[in-house]
């Protein structure tokens, strides 16, 4: 209930109708400039700075083919890939906790959806439903684990960022006697499931604009970006459905409810673990997108795939807007912090500067976004009270 001795802020003054009275003389009443909502919104510094970003590699690489069709597509696949793990991990940062272990788990489920089906003989499809199984049962036991011993998910997920990855390389070289696992492509040719994975949509369209004159074409005419990636159609619905669920149903209210204030959201019915569970069990199922969509993509799985990837979507959360202390963020802000990510990393590689300085970019984008997150914080708490 909204405690009636606190300012409101509108949009702009109304008229009580009922007494013609101007509501500008009720103390409880204020003007906020637009923008300053604006500020307030999660997304805003991930999106000012996404646009910062495009800017500066417009005028450092704009001729260096950056934004040619294949260039775009580039960096635009490198930030679906992020953004799709980004995404579940802004969920679960809303909720108040982490799960470290995204990274590792992109491995672990390649190896489980190739060697079955290269050294076992399973169906295509088989290897892939037995991926997502193991994963998701994966993802459960670790919310399991946190909110049964209440145990800090930091610490928990951290210690199957190991075990994950300890069990990649063992079983892998148990298996099949080495790391990298080859020969999948030819195996998912036809198969139903592989294609939402590893194929293109739209490759009538990319060929009729080559026709057409549009677009970079090789010497034949044929397109050199003949489709979408199935990666950057998984990310964007899988954007579309979260910020949805998160914004305009339940679920999304006790999401937000968890993550704000853990016992008062148990005391009004709100179904917490729950809640924690099916999250931890979303990020296992948005990495095993990840690795699918590599696995088809490469024709290989690997068990060094994913290191380092959950710190990067940790990151791209947090340039999101997301709260460290939860109960705050933005799903579409976690895609444009993802954004950033893609077009800085492949923006490097255009304008020939030593990809060295990427990791710097990213330290010093971390430390931007947790001042920033910071003062959000308190002008949150200012507002609460």
């Amino acid at each position: 209930m909204t405690d009636q001795t606190q300012p409101v802020e509108v949009s702009k003054i109304e008229e009580d109708k009922s007494t013609g009275t101007n509501a500008a003389a009720d103390e409880r009443v204020r003007n906020v400039p637009a923008w300053k909502r604006l500020l307030h919104r999660p997304e805003f510094g991930a999106i000012s700075g996404a646009a910062l970003v495009f800017v500066f590699f417009f005028i450092t690489a704009g001729d260096s083919g950056m934004f040619a069709s294949d260039g775009i597509m580039n960096w635009a696949t490198v930030s679906a890939q992020l953004g799709l793990i980004a995404i579940s991990a802004c969920l679960l940062m809303i909720a108040g906790e982490f799960d470290l272990s995204i990274g590792s788990m992109i491995g672990f489920a390649g190896m489980m959806m190739t060697i079955p089906a290269v050294y076992w003989g399973w169906p295509i499809w088989g290897a892939i439903l037995f991926a997502f199984a193991g994963a998701m049962l994966i993802g459960f036991l670790n919310g399991y684990i946190v909110v049964k011993t209440g145990l800090p998910s930091f610490i928990v997920s951290l210690a199957f960022l190991f075990i994950l990855r300890g069990l990649t390389i063992a079983l892998s070289i148990l298996f099949t006697n080495r790391t990298i696992v080859g020969g999948i492509d030819k195996y998912a040719e036809g198969d139903w499931l592989a294609v939402i994975f590893g194929g293109r949509i739209g490759q009538g369209v990319f060929i009729w604009l080559a026709d057409m004159g549009i677009g970079s074409t090789y010497d034949d005419g044929y397109p050199v970006v003949d489709g979408v990636p199935m990666v950057i159609v998984w990310c964007l619905g899988l954007a579309i459905i979260a910020s949805w669920v998160l914004l305009r149903t339940p679920f999304g209210n006790w999401i937000f409810a968890t993550g704000g204030d853990n016992k008062a959201a148990r005391n009004v019915g709100v179904p917490v673990d729950k809640v924690k569970i099916s999250l931890f069990m979303f990020t296992a199922f948005t990495a095993t997108v990840y690795a699918a969509c590599q696995v088809f993509e490469f024709g290989s799985a690997s068990a060094d795939r994913g290191v380092l990837k959950e710190f990067e979507a940790i990151i791209a959360v947090v340039i999101g807007g997301a709260l460290l202390t939860g109960g705050y963020g933005s799903v579409i802000g976690a895609c444009f912090g993802a954004l950033i990510f893609g077009v800085v990393q492949m923006g490097i590689f255009f304008t020939g500067i030593d990809s060295d300085w990427f990791r710097v970019f990213l330290g010093g984008m971390l430390l931007i976004a947790v001042l920033f997150n910071n003062y959000i914080r308190k002008k949150v708490t200012e507002a609460r009270h």
